[in-house]
């Protein structure tokens, strides 16, 4: 298996998934729940199965007492309202009318956050991603400071976060997709899981980074695009299993967990997948690309 002799396949088929969620996150960008706007959500149960008489009459109120609406979904007995904020005393008034229209209307959940804890939690999110992706590569680099030459520790850790980044805009970019098509919100459990992803990549990375490191010391580092093929191959197997165990657990939680971790067990499959895809098919091509990069440049110079 020459995973490395077909490198730009993989990195081609990279782009060809990141550059639509790309596209999707400069056009319409992520539909951000109250956790980072500020707002209030709602959520009604009913006793009979919810119909668009139930949502049209829910909006139809709520515009009445002149709250702004910023959408209104139904799932079975359920309705989900998501407002700009408001106080105990309108949503009081709100439920009081609403359960004139439908007897055993019960509000099941009401949230208030304001814009400036919103804002707090995207500044403290993106410090969170940050701070981690910097702190990953002082670790690898580090730990991989005694790698034979022609290899550096510091491109081990710069290898490891661009697969890292490419794993959190894998997961960005579809949410973006669905959150325009499907009105998928993000909210601060979408943080928790892109922190998670991060730590999921990174370690299948180090994985394969620490074979390619001792195979450099056993092998020598004459071929080194051979050595981390071999690396590659040697732990494919442990990096698949480990995967698919996650994986299965995941789709468990998927169809039995319930409506209020749904799409954040859908970013953890989707980060996991392209965590181990991006392992074995993108931070080791990357460092041998790197490496070729590097010598073509000593052999100009030597001339």
């Amino acid at each position: 298996m020459d995973i490395i002799g077909r490198k730009n396949w993989y990195f081609g088929l990279s782009l060809l998934v990141l550059i639509p969620g790309i596209i999707a996150l400069f056009l319409w960008g992520l539909n951000l729940s109250i956790d980072f706007t500020g707002g209030s959500r709602l959520t009604l149960s009913f006793k009979n199965v919810v119909s668009t008489n139930h949502v049209q009459s829910v909006d139809r109120i709520l515009k009445t007492q002149k709250i702004k609406v910023a959408s209104v979904e139904k799932s079975d007995k359920l309705i989900f309202v998501r407002t700009a904020p408001i106080d105990s005393a309108q949503n009081n008034k709100f439920i009081n009318i609403l359960s004139k229209e439908f007897k055993g209307v019960l509000e099941q959940e009401f949230e208030t956050i304001g814009p400036v804890i919103g804002q707090e939690t995207t500044w403290n999110a993106l410090k969170a991603v940050g701070i981690a992706s910097v702190l990953i590569i002082i670790y690898i680099t580090w730990s991989f400071r005694q790698v034979p030459k022609p290899a550096s520790s510091f491109r081990f850790g710069v290898c490891a976060i661009i697969a890292l980044i490419h794993d959190v805009l894998v997961v960005v970019g579809i949410f973006a997709i669905l959150g325009h098509f499907f009105n998928v919100e993000v909210d601060s459990l979408f943080v928790t899981a892109i922190l998670t992803v991060i730590g999921f990549s990174v370690h299948d990375t180090i994985v394969v980074f620490d074979r390619i490191r001792e195979n450099l010391r056993k092998m020598g580092s004459l071929n080194f695009s051979k050595t981390v093929n071999e690396s590659i191959i040697q732990t494919i197997g442990r990096s698949l299993n480990t995967s698919l165990t996650v994986i299965l657990v995941l789709v468990a939680l998927l169809l039995f967990g319930g409506e209020s971790i749904r799409w954040f067990v859908v970013a953890l499959l989707i980060g996991i997948i392209s965590g181990t895809y991006s392992s074995i098919f993108n931070a080791s091509p990357l460092l041998v690309l790197w490496q070729e990069i590097s010598n073509k440049k000593q052999a100009i110079s030597n001339k």
